[in-house]
Parts: structure tokens; sequence; C-alpha cells
């Protein structure tokens, strides 16, 4: 019997042949959710059983359904982008399960979509919109980028390309990431501040960090009262890392002057006050995946399970590398 390997996200089924070859070439079998739409812990209970691989979008894989799936024969979960924060690592690596990302592969789609809402933000994109279609002609002068200072919060892959996109539309940028690449940052000019500085100086903070214990919540009621009441506030990182309700009172009495929200702390964000504002843009957790990002991301993930299923080792792609030696006792 071949192995089964799950294709979580449904609508990768219609990119099909971007993966699929590399897995059905190391003997894999595709198999395809029955809904087309993110899976919930529950739903995932239900597909995985006797699946020994997941092409894995956003799903929750929660230390339950690990456990469950592994002991039917889960032992891969190739997650489709650079994250993996819905990923239990340590449940994961405690039944011998190998989790693998793909890394280099949506950066530049997170730049563009940073700068989309920094852009809608200064040039009052949204309301011109609205209100031209109501019949009104609202011509006034908006916000110039060039000479505004861009702090960087995480300066990665993504940030990086992020930092490059600023400095192409002529702003100062300034940077904290608690790892940083200094050679990449004295080549382009952009010095390494801690957050607080950060926060104090840009007229721009975009956040680019992962979902850890130490930034959960790190925007919150005091690090946004360090900000000027004339900035904004970016996020395409990861909701968990915004305190929703100290930013919309920020936002809602004007202690801020706007933000721009790829992802939320619940999503969809049914119910937040944030959308009751009009100082906020809001898209909903597409920054990451663009047509070429989605093919690429999905690409490299088929290519973690076929080499997994053939018994190499990606380890550059593994995220739990503590996990090799029992993976392969499996």
């Amino acid at each position: 019997m071949k192995p089964r390997v799950l294709i979580s996200p449904a609508p990768l089924k219609e990119i099909e042949p971007v993966y699929g070859p590399a897995i059905t070439a190391a003997g894999g079998e595709m198999v395809f959710p029955e809904r087309n739409v993110q899976m919930t812990e529950a739903e995932l209970m239900t597909q995985l059983p006797g699946c020994v691989a997941t092409l894995a979008g956003s799903e929750p894989y929660t230390r339950a359904v690990i456990a469950a799936a592994a002991a039917q024969g889960l032992k891969i979960i190739a997650r489709a982008g650079v994250g993996y924060d819905g990923v239990d690592l340590d449940a994961a690596t405690d039944h011998g399960v190998a989790v693998t990302f793909a890394p280099g592969t949506n950066q530049d789609a997170v730049a563009e979509h940073t700068f989309t809402l920094v852009l809608a933000l200064a040039k009052n994109l949204i309301a011109q919109h609205t209100l031209i279609k109501a019949g009104q002609w609202p011509r006034r002068a908006n916000l110039p980028l060039r000479g505004k200072t861009l702090g960087v919060v995480g300066l990665g892959r993504i940030g990086k390309a992020v930092a490059l996109r600023g400095k192409a539309f002529l702003m100062n940028v300034v940077a904290h990431e608690p790892f940083p690449d200094a050679a990449f940052a004295a080549a382009h000019g952009i010095p390494l501040l801690p957050f607080d500085e950060v926060l104090k100086q840009s007229d721009w903070v975009t956040l680019h960090m992962p979902m850890l214990a130490e930034s959960r919540q790190c925007v919150n009621a005091r690090s946004l009262g360090l900000m000027k009441p004339t900035a904004y506030l970016i996020n395409t990182s990861r909701g968990g890392v915004v305190n929703e309700a100290d930013l919309y009172d920020a936002l809602k009495n004007k202690r801020l002057a706007g933000a721009g929200l790829d992802v939320f702390e619940e999503e969809p964000p049914a119910g937040s006050p944030l959308l009751t504002l009009d100082n906020v843009v809001l898209t909903a957790h597409t920054a990451g995946v663009d047509l070429q990002s989605r093919d690429d991301m999905a690409r490299v993930a088929g290519q973690a399970i076929a080499k997994l299923l053939a018994g190499d080792w990606p380890a550059d792609w593994v995220v739990n590398p503590a996990v090799k030696e029992k993976f392969f006792a499996r």
C-alpha cells in the first residue's frame, strides 16, 4: 500500500502539478480534504488517520492531533510556509514526527504586501476610493514616505526584504533584531537599536518577528505608548504579537495615527472592535501568499515530504532536528 499524504489546504488541489510529482515519484499517494476550508482540530482528527505525511497549511496541529495521528502512522508535517507556530513542536518530537518548513519562499510577497498596507494608509486609499464611488472628489494632500523613518522589528529574511523596499522609497530605516546579521545592516546603513528605541524613533513600525513566548503581545499599552501619536503600526507577522484591545484603545483615542493589519489574534476577526475604526486597513492573512510564493512554498513542502519518504534528511528544512533518531527508528 502506498504511503498516504494528506494535502491539508484544500485550495492546493488546484496546483497539484507544482508539488505532486515529487510526492508521487517518492511513492506517495495524495488525498485531499472533504471541504474547501481550513480544517479544525476535530476535522484533522478524522482526516489524518492512515496518513504518513501531511502537506500542511495553518491547521491546528495540537498535541492531541499529533498523538492520535502518530499512533496511526503520521511521521511528517511539512508546512507550506515559513511559520510553524500552529504545530506543537514538542509533541511532534515526542512522537517521532518530523516538522519541516519552506524558508526563503515568501519574503518578497510579505514585503510587497507590507508596503501595500503602508501606501494604502499614507495615501488615504480606502477613503478616497469609497468617497469617489459615492460621487465625491476628496482631493487633499497625503503623506510622503521619503524622509520618514521605517522601524523594522525583526530583521530576518522578511525584515530584510522590507528594509530594502523602505530604502527604495528613500526612507530612513532602523531595526531591532535579537540575532542580527550585522554585515547586512552595515552594508545598507541600518542602525540596530533596542526595541523601545525603534518604537520611539519610527514614523512607521512594521512587525516581522516569529510567534514565541517572548514576543507574545510585545506590542501592548506600554510599547504603544512609546510611539509617536503620528506613527503607524503594520503587522504582517502573527496576530498574537499585538494586544488588540490595547491597539484599539490607542487608535480610537488618536494616540496612534493608524494601523495596517494582515493578521489577528483570532481569524477571521469577527466582532473585533478594530473593524469599527476608519484609521485601519485590514487584509485576510494574505501577505505571504501571492501566486509565486504559494507555488514556491507548496513545491518545497512537497520536496521535503519526498526526501523524507525516500530516507533522506533535509536538514535545512527540518525545524525539530532532535527528532531525527526517533523518526528513523519508527
